[in-house]
């Protein structure tokens, strides 16, 4: 059974909690969590990058010299890949890296990227993480007070832009939301800090 306290927003433990088993007490499978967050990074990039191949720069339609007789080697344009202004050889064109994996598979790698950071006592359950205005200094001092320090992921049950606001300028620190929560972010952060009404939507979307 698991089970970790429950710390208000000074850092005093209020209570205790129970974390489910099926969620946070599975063994890691590496492996799945290794194939979706390289999904996930796949599936950022822009895909814009290009360039331009022999084929569409300027110039280069007249033969440079002729065939024999010159002593330097044959040329054809002065548009080929190893001259000076020439097209690049294979030419990176526009695409899309996306590609999709099934669900259960990702499904699998949350729990163990949460399952994972439950062995290693890296899950903060704060009883509720409420922000009156956007205070950025004030929230360092939360999670100062809650021992949380280098990359955080403080995870809140839905939206709250006083909360998003006051996390946005401390680094390292990253705010999203239960319904948000993604792998990459899981194991990119050193600790979660997790909202205890946030836990109990992602242990009734995951259970």
């Amino acid at each position: 059974m698991l089970k970790t306290n429950v710390l208000d927003m000074s850092g005093k433990v209020v209570g205790e909690i129970e974390l489910s088993e099926a969620i946070f007490g599975i063994a890691p499978n590496q492996s799945v969590v290794h194939d979706v967050v390289k999904n996930h990074l796949a599936n950022l990039r822009q895909g814009t990058q290009s360039a331009l191949t022999r084929a569409e720069v300027s110039g280069g339609g007249r033969k440079p010299w002729r065939q024999k007789g010159t002593g330097r080697a044959r040329q054809g344009s002065t548009r080929a890949p190893q001259w000076t202004h020439g097209g690049i050889a294979f030419a990176p064109k526009p695409r899309d890296y996306s590609y999709t994996l099934n669900k259960k598979a990702k499904r699998l790698a949350l729990k163990s990227a949460l399952s994972a950071k439950a062995a290693e006592a890296a899950i903060v359950v704060i009883d509720e993480i409420k922000m009156d205005a956007p205070k950025t200094k004030e929230f360092a001092a939360f999670l100062n007070a809650v021992g949380v320090q280098g990359k955080a992921l403080v995870v809140t049950a839905a939206a709250d832009a006083n909360v998003v606001k006051s996390g946005r300028n401390i680094a390292g620190c990253q705010v999203t939301f239960a319904n948000l929560l993604n792998v990459y972010d899981v194991v990119n952060a050193g600790q979660l800090v997790v909202d205890k009404a946030a836990l109990q939507k992602i242990e009734e979307v995951f259970a």
